[in-house]
């Protein structure tokens, strides 16, 4: 057995309202598994996001290769996990290690503008690097969507950028 993977969320936010709210009851995770080498190195982001993590539902902030490290290790399958990276380039750095979202797919939640960057829609924003890992995961054979909250409908990534011009 593998860890059970119920949603992998690309979320600039990481670890807020939405998550902690409306997709804890879509997803009922017992571990919400925030992956980020930056964040794992700041302690006051780091207490942040553990203490964000709704009642009955424990959060640890982990690099990316410890969640890889762990993703196998059998004494992690009693976990039913929700995971969060802060960018696309941590998930494919996941995919590349071998962790498993054929289940999930994986959801764009939420990509905070900066300059050079373009809205695909109300909460994602792209650049062409950002563009090519999106559809790099694609390619890979899994399902990327945007999907801001459960109550909306899921959106093809790679449609999105292709009518972006990306």
């Amino acid at each position: 057995m593998t860890m059970d993977i119920r949603l992998a969320r690309v979320d600039s936010r990481l670890l807020h309202g939405q998550v902690a709210t409306a997709w804890t009851k879509a997803v009922t995770p017992n571990r919400i598994l925030v992956i980020s080498d930056t964040v794992a190195k700041d302690k006051l982001r780091k207490t942040l996001i553990t203490q964000a993590a709704p009642p009955g539902v424990k959060a640890n902030v982990i690099t990316v290769d410890k969640m890889i490290q762990i993703n196998k290790d059998p004494r992690f399958d009693v976990f039913k996990a929700l995971l969060l990276t802060e960018n696309v380039a941590d998930m494919v750095r996941l995919v590349d290690g071998g962790v498993d979202f054929s289940k999930t797919g994986i959801d764009i939640g939420s990509i905070a503008f900066s300059e050079g960057m373009t809205m695909v829609n109300d909460s994602i924003a792209v650049n062409d690097e950002i563009a090519s890992q999106i559809r790099q995961l694609a390619d890979d054979g899994l399902d990327v969507f945007a999907q801001k909250v459960p109550a909306d409908k899921k959106q093809n990534m790679v449609d999105l950028l292709t009518k972006k011009g990306f």
